[in-house]
């Protein structure tokens, strides 16, 4: 680098600490971001930053480790984004062949794609390359991608392992890892396939972590990336229960199919994501809904990537108005028009409900959230009841419970299957307080000052892991 450009970034750091410190922030011209990079957001009209934008940029501005919770919906792209391109414009590099500066994971296609057109849009009129590492795509073009060398690789974990085992990329300079929905990595997976890539970095590198929640896995492995991180907690500008209406349908398992057509045919539907457990239950749901006469598509993870480009292009596009996915594939799905999100099946992860919901009721609008319970289900509706804090309301209108009698033989038949596995743990006393992302780092003792004593209930047991076959 020479000095001149030494020079020039030093006055640029000098000023952005300037802005930051003296400026509320109330526009992205008070973080001091280079000229090309506020001459592409103002034509993508973004005005003000999100609250965890306010807060991320400045300390990324600074080569600050940060660890964020966030949930989906909170512009934490942009919040990681423009301040990484901020530092490419002011230390440009010679590329080099088959590495990397910033190194971007996250879990599923859709969403490493989304964030790879985000570098682009906002790095516009800047000169780099960004590229994207997937699966169910071939591995050639990707390859190829990276021969010269890129500044920005965006990733999903098995594909970066498959293209660094075959020597097409090296990680050793990289300047930037991120780790975007760290917590969905957890329950897919990846957290081995993350420890390997991690090894093969240089120690010396800027670490951003941002997850919806903070589980144990997951604090261990921050703990173990981290140096001495920044604490970012933000919750959404409203709360899910102040922004979305949700109710709980009590009906037999087989009459499932009967009222989710009921409910895409009565309800004002303009936009519906509808979620199942498995990818042979969205093939099934879908295929019930186009006998019905609604039309519909799945996407999920035995879904080619061209197809599922295609489906969400469609969907995005209103060609389709009711989308049937799994939680993996759609934890890549941003469309702001969607009205309604209805459960097919509950989740088994309580945690998956929050995000499944959170895809309805973005920017601003309102949104309606749909769930249909069985009586074997009725577990993971009270898991999901605690997590919220709420009791979500039943719509009797829909209802089609099952006979008392057969209600009862399944109680029965679950009680005795708990008595069979001898006793259990008792449960965590109800916090009273309710949660936020605030909470969620307070119950991870190494990001806490080191002159307090750790408090707050102790934190819930690791999850199951699981992997996408």
């Amino acid at each position: 680098m020479s000095r001149a450009t030494r020079d020039t970034s030093a006055r640029r750091a000098r000023a952005r600490r300037r802005l930051t410190d003296d400026c509320n922030l109330n526009s992205f011209h008070g973080f001091g971001l280079a000229e090309p990079i506020t001459r592409a957001l103002a034509e993508e009209r973004y005005d003000a930053p999100t609250p965890i934008q306010v807060e991320t940029i400045p300390l990324v501005l600074r080569r600050r480790d940060v660890v964020g919770i966030a949930q989906t919906g909170t512009g934490k792209t942009a919040a990681f984004a423009l301040p990484i391109l901020d530092h490419i414009s002011a230390n440009p590099q010679p590329s080099q062949a088959k590495t990397c500066r910033v190194l971007v994971l996250s879990p599923t296609r859709e969403l490493s794609a989304q964030i790879a057109e985000s570098f682009r849009i906002y790095g516009r009129y800047l000169r780099l390359h960004v590229a994207l590492a997937i699966g169910g795509v071939p591995i050639g073009p990707q390859a190829r991608a990276l021969a010269r060398g890129v500044e920005i690789l965006v990733a999903t974990p098995g594909r970066l392992l498959d293209l660094v085992g075959t020597g097409a990329v090296s990680l050793d300079r990289a300047e930037v890892l991120v780790l975007d929905e760290a917590d969905r990595m957890l329950d897919m997976g990846f957290i081995h396939d993350i420890r390997r890539i991690v090894a093969k970095l240089p120690k010396h590198r800027q670490n951003l972590f941002f997850s919806a929640t903070m589980p144990p896995a997951i604090a261990e492995l921050a703990r173990e990336i981290l140096r001495n991180p920044a604490r970012v907690a933000v919750a959404p500008s409203a709360s899910t229960a102040e922004r979305i209406e949700q109710q709980i349908v009590h009906l037999e398992a087989s009459a499932k199919p009967t009222v989710l057509a009921e409910i895409l045919r009565g309800e004002a539907v303009q936009r519906a994501l509808v979620f199942t457990r498995t990818k042979h239950g969205a093939d099934r749901v879908t295929r019930a809904l186009v006998r019905s006469g609604i039309g519909a598509e799945a996407i999920h993870g035995n879904k080619s990537q061209n197809q599922r480009g295609r489906v969400l292009a469609a969907f995005r596009d209103g060609r389709v108005r009711v989308l049937v996915a799994t939680d993996v594939a759609a934890r890549g799905i941003d469309v702001d028009a969607i009205t309604h999100v209805i459960n097919y099946d509950l989740p088994n992860v309580p945690e998956s409900y929050v995000h499944r919901i959170g895809r309805t009721a973005r920017a601003g609008a309102a949104g309606t959230a749909i769930s249909l319970c069985s009586a074997e289900e009725l577990p993971h509706l009270r898991a999901i009841e605690k997590l919220i804090r709420m009791a979500i309301p039943a719509d009797p209108r829909r209802a089609r419970p099952a006979p008392a009698k057969e209600l009862r033989g399944k109680a029965e038949s679950h009680q005795h299957q708990h008595r069979s596995r001898g006793p259990t743990r008792p449960h965590a006393p109800r916090r009273d307080a309710p949660a936020s992302a605030r909470h969620e780092l307070a119950m991870v003792p190494f990001l806490q000052p080191k002159h307090r004593e750790q408090s707050g209930p102790s934190a819930r047991p690791p999850r199951k892991q699981w992997r996408r076959a």
